[in-house]
């Protein structure tokens, strides 16, 4: 892992970005979008894969992570400014398509890029969060209904509820990088599973073996959010209702290829999540990884590898 770079800080969209770059200029520019509760240092695992396979690697701390600016105030992380932060690092790379990567949280934003700025996007790929179609109710309401009001993302629409993981940064990245589960006992562990905020409250530790990321990783997210706090991190889950309004009228379907690939023991977003793509991705790739859980860089580091640059080398 020793080719990890430093993050170098590039002026985007009216903020600067902490960036990690590498791989040869001249290759194809593949710009990775980590999720909550990450970094860009989450692609390290994969990192020297893909700059081996040629390509142009371009991994930011999303505005309020990491050494990334983090503006105050909920409005600031609204999907538009998200998409634009990162063609704005297009601009300033002189870069006119990238293929847009992201897992989790990013896979979100690298899905609306897809819809909203298609003509930077060469192509799109999803790690664990698969392309939806517009849901008939506000997502909220969705949460809800699944987890009720413990569920964590309906705690993180009262600004404040983060707060709880603030002092126990180290505790807390030991408990959310925890091991998958069979895919056969997913479907039992809700509610409770999503109680993310409640569940941590008592959580004393787990035996090492039973943390997907290594320990001195771990103390790099760590350092990271006792430095930024989590509120600016959680500013994302503020607009699912503001950014499902915002995509009302916006039409869905997508032309430019596109990878999906799920993990089968991902209890945050199963592969079963994935079953609308075809009717709204023209030309779509999927594929799950067994044994791995939600956490599919750390988890599947050279499988995940393998199947981006398989795909960047047959469609690029």
């Amino acid at each position: 892992m020793t080719g990890f770079p430093a993050p170098q800080r590039i002026a985007t969209n009216g903020i600067e970005l902490s960036v990690h770059i590498g791989g040869p200029e001249d290759g194809q520019p593949a710009l990775l979008v980590h999720g909550w509760p990450e970094l860009g240092h989450s692609w390290k695992p994969v990192w020297e894969d893909l700059v081996a396979a040629g390509l142009r690697v371009i991994a930011p701390d999303l505005r309020g992570y990491g050494a990334s600016d983090a503006p105050e105030g909920a409005d600031n992380y609204a999907i538009d400014p998200l998409v634009a932060d990162l063609t704005g690092l297009l601009d300033a790379l002189g870069i006119e398509k990238a293929i847009w990567c992201g897992h989790d949280w990013g896979g979100i934003i690298v899905w609306h890029g897809a819809m909203l700025a298609a003509d930077r996007v060469a192509g799109v790929i999803g790690v664990s969060t698969p392309h939806l179609p517009r849901a008939s109710q506000p997502p909220i309401e969705t949460f809800r209904e699944l987890g009720g009001e413990d569920h964590y993302i309906v705690r993180f629409q009262d600004e404040g509820s983060e707060r709880a993981f603030e002092g126990r940064e180290d505790d807390f990245f030991a408990y959310i990088f925890g091991p998958p589960v069979p895919p056969a006992m997913i479907d039992k562990l809700y509610p409770e599973i999503t109680h993310l905020v409640k569940n941590f409250a008592s959580f004393e530790g787990r035996a090492e073996k039973r943390i997907v990321v290594p320990p001195e990783e771990r103390a790099v997210y760590a350092e990271a959010y006792r430095k930024t706090g989590f509120t600016t991190t959680t500013h994302l889950y503020r607009n699912f209702d503001a950014n499902w309004e915002r995509m009302g009228g916006v039409d869905h379907r997508l032309a430019m290829p596109c990878l999906m690939v799920s993990a089968d023991s991902d209890f945050a977003l199963p592969p079963k999540l994935t079953r609308w793509m075809p009717a709204l991705c023209k030309d779509l790739e999927m594929h799950v990884l067994e044994g791995c859980g939600h956490w599919t860089m750390w988890e599947k580091p050279k499988a995940l590898a393998a199947l981006i640059t398989d795909w960047v080398g047959r469609r690029f």
